[in-house]
């Protein structure tokens, strides 16, 4: 029997002899970068129905159509973590995606604080990003990455019921633990200039916001956003 060796987001239903039909984009993927032709398999998912062997059925340079044969993973779903981080440059931001995908967050959301560097994101393309690090990871689920916010606006509309990791440079070295709480989390990464006195008191006056210390050191964003998604998932997440 054949097994897939490319796997591959489809925004279709899936299921026991569902067909599949190629957009444009897929099909040259496919058909002209991976070489595929009839009764070669791929392993599909579309966030919501698990992944799928399907088996290719139909080939062609603008489309093609799959037949999905056999459920490979059920759905899963990350816990109910959102990450909140200033955007850097461009191939760093990439990194904090990818991996934000991988550590299991299941909705990426870039902030403008006072210092954030970069003032607009290409929310599409980060959101395509998201969806090749889930295919290569063999994650069923893709978090939406939402549009750039101003910090201090998404803070006034804070749901109560969510709690806040904040991740603060400047308590480097303090041993500051995760309270154990049940419910809604999100993470929030500061930028390469750290957070203002305004926003450090802002957050330090939220009843549902938990400063934490990152260890002994200042670390680089990108480095942040891993460290806080391993404490997280550790402590309160689906690595327990």
């Amino acid at each position: 029997m054949k097994t897939a060796k490319v796997r591959l987001f489809v925004d279709q239903p899936l299921g026991q002899g569902q067909s599949v039909v190629l957009i444009r984009e897929q099909a040259h993927y496919l058909f002209g970068v991976m070489r595929l032709g009839l009764g070669d398999m791929v392993a599909l998912f579309n966030g919501r129905d698990g992944e799928w062997q399907a088996e290719i059925s139909e080939t062609g340079k603008r489309g093609g159509e799959l037949i999905c044969t056999t459920q490979s993973l059920t759905q899963y779903d990350p816990p109910d973590l959102w990450l909140l981080f200033a955007p850097i440059k461009k191939a760093r931001t990439d990194f904090i995606v990818e991996k934000a995908v991988e550590m299991g967050a299941r909705r990426i959301m870039p902030v403008q604080t006072a210092f954030t560097n970069s003032d607009r994101i290409r929310q599409d393309r980060l959101q395509a990003h998201a969806v090749e690090a889930a295919e290569q990871c063999r994650a069923t689920f893709v978090p939406d990455v939402i549009e750039l916010q101003k910090l201090d606006r998404l803070l006034s509309d804070w749901p109560p019921e969510r709690h806040l990791m904040f991740c603060d440079e400047a308590r480097a070295g303090e041993v500051a633990g995760l309270p154990d709480l049940p419910g809604p989390w999100a993470i929030l990464i500061g930028p390469e200039g750290g957070f203002s006195e305004a926003e450090r008191s802002r957050l330090s006056g939220m009843g549902n916001a938990h400063p934490v210390a990152l260890g002994p050191r200042v670390l680089r964003a990108e480095t942040a956003v891993v460290a806080a998604l391993t404490v997280w998932q550790q402590a309160l997440g689906d690595w327990r």
